[in-house]
């Protein structure tokens, strides 16, 4: 507590003169090394996020004008679908003006906006995650309480509690990364910018923020993991007990593509988080381009993978469990 007490303190100090060095602007260099291949990166990361833009709205749209889907799952779909459009919104346009326009200036007060946007919302996602992992366990193992256990107050303190989540645990790692002096260099090696990239280029010592970040990322990611992996297993558990194949592939077909986005979010996720700190081995373009895989395939994911599944409520084959 008294080193973490002094890492403060050295902060509040520094910030006094961080006005007098402090860059007005900050650079991004997309993808370093492969600069004359950022035409043709651009390509498919245009076409996820297209994907990902129209697919979202139509799921709001759709969600909006059929009564039948006002239903738990498809309110936490939607708020998925919001979080997906601002996270990939507040890095997307920025990079692909990068890749075709040469366009690297970031301002320094946007820079940090958008690094706040970025990680929190991204743990929003992983609550969001959790709380469909949660709506599948009660659908699927208890759906006779389905109606009583997510009735719409709860979805909705659920909800909000991700929201806060995410927002309130990322605000203090934002506001630290954006007091430190950045009087060294004032090019940031990414396509967008990320937490660590950005404070590496600070003069002052920053373990605190280094230690926080990765605090938060044990705070959100360990216990949503560990919760989603638990229900999945009682999930399955309840599926292989139906009694005919029909009604496990049809219970079954309503978790599944659920479960490929989540990986999708996840491995990514963590594979960026923790080479980014101890990988150094790792190719820094390989690291960027995973970054930016975890960014833009859930989006692109939900949009495609839900709404191709089978829509049949998983309530109407569970039953058997208790017949």
């Amino acid at each position: 507590l008294l080193r973490i007490g002094h890492l403060l303190s050295c902060a509040m100090s520094y910030s006094n003169t961080s006005d007098l060095t402090n860059p007005s602007y900050f650079i991004l260099l997309g993808i370093p090394g492969l600069e004359a291949a950022h035409v043709w990166i651009s390509i498919p990361f245009c076409t996820i996020y297209a994907i990902a833009i129209l697919g979202n709205f139509t799921i709001l749209w759709i969600v909006k004008i059929e009564p039948s889907l006002h239903t738990p799952m498809y309110y936490f779909l939607c708020m998925l679908a919001v979080i997906d459009l601002v996270l990939s919104t507040s890095t997307v346009p920025k990079m692909l003006s990068i890749f075709w326009f040469n366009s690297r200036e970031i301002d320094f007060s946007a820079c940090f906006t958008q690094l706040y946007f970025i990680h929190s919302f991204a743990a929003m996602e992983s609550g969001i995650f959790v709380a469909l992992a949660f709506d599948r366990y009660v659908a699927i193992c208890d759906p006779l309480r389905y109606s009583t256990v997510l009735t719409n107050p709860v979805v909705a303190k659920i909800g909000l509690a991700a929201l806060l989540r995410g927002g309130l645990l990322v605000l203090p790692y934002s506001l630290l990364a954006r007091r430190w002096p950045y009087c060294r260099a004032n090019v940031i090696a990414h396509t967008f910018c990320e937490h660590l990239a950005v404070v590496k280029l600070a003069c002052a010592d920053i373990r605190i923020s280094s230690h926080y970040a990765l605090l938060v990322t044990f705070l959100v990611r360990g216990p949503d993991l560990s919760f989603i992996t638990f229900t999945y297993i009682q999930i399955l558990r309840a599926i292989f007990s139906l009694p005919t194949k029909d009604a496990r592939l049809k219970t079954f077909s309503t978790c599944g593509s659920h479960l490929c986005v989540i990986l999708a979010f996840y491995i990514p996720s963590l594979f960026s988080s923790f080479t980014h700190r101890f990988g150094h081995n790792v190719p820094l373009h390989f690291h960027i381009i995973i970054a930016n895989v975890y960014l833009l395939v859930p989006p692109h994911a939900q949009s495609h993978h839900l709404w191709g599944e089978d829509q049949t409520d998983p309530r109407q084959a569970a039953p058997a469990l208790y017949s």
